[in-house]
């Protein structure tokens, strides 16, 4: 049996933390053997644990991501880095290909966006042994180029669903599904299965909101960075 690979997730977001660690563990092959929300305890736990592949944000509060993959790779770690990050300066990628980043992921994103890319990022680590030629090297780098994004469950559209995450994401006190239905221009029931795929994908979290007479209504917020 393979043994699994092992993720360290580097986020400065305690939620998002949480959200990538539970991401991870969905992924069969890999396990997440821990969670950092610094460069500085990266570094305490690379020391303390093996570990494959770094699920690293850049944007940390007391370094940059890169800077961090940079003095990593100084410091003898041979981790992979997946980044992930909100930024699209595409400078900041060029420079990270030189670092080990093998795969970006920009925020916000699914749940089927994260598993695509460890599944690919599976078969570019499963790939050893010497190449028979230059197609076996174009398919081994190959297997970490990503399709198109992932679609949609049934009935929700791409145009609707990012005008529900923007009012979700301008309003910080969060809303109910009544709320986002009267933002959006759309019904209540239709609100609630957009804002239902936002949790479910982990963009999104729900709680009651109590206060008012009746059975309390779900209240929705946006959950930063994930």
């Amino acid at each position: 049996m393979t043994d699994p690979i092992r993720v360290l997730v580097v986020e400065d977001d305690p939620v998002a933390a949480d959200a990538h660690v539970m991401y991870v563990g969905r992924v069969p092959g890999f396990t997440a053997v821990g969670k950092a929300h610094t460069g500085a305890e990266a570094r305490r736990a690379l020391d303390r644990t093996p570990v494959d592949l770094l699920l690293l944000d850049l944007h940390l509060p007391d370094v940059h991501g890169l800077q961090l993959a940079r003095s990593l790779r100084a410091a003898g770690y041979h981790a992979d880095v997946i980044a992930v990050t909100s930024a699209r300066d595409l400078a900041v990628v060029r420079e990270g290909v030189s670092l080990g980043v093998v795969q970006y992921v920009l925020k916000p994103f699914t749940f089927a966006t994260l598993r695509d890319r460890l599944v690919r990022y599976a078969e570019f680590h499963a790939s050893v042994g010497e190449a028979s030629g230059q197609d076996e090297v174009d398919r081994a780098l190959a297997t970490l180029r990503a399709p198109g994004p992932a679609a949609l469950p049934k009935g929700l559209s791409a145009p609707t669903l990012e005008r529900v995450t923007v009012a979700l994401r301008d309003c910080s006190e969060g809303l109910t599904a009544a709320g986002v239905a009267e933002a959006v221009g759309i019904s209540r029931i239709t609100a609630r299965r957009y804002l239902e795929h936002l949790v479910e994908s982990g963009r999104a979290a729900r709680a009651p909101q109590y206060g008012q007479v009746g059975r309390p209504e779900l209240q929705y917020r946006w959950v930063r960075g994930v």
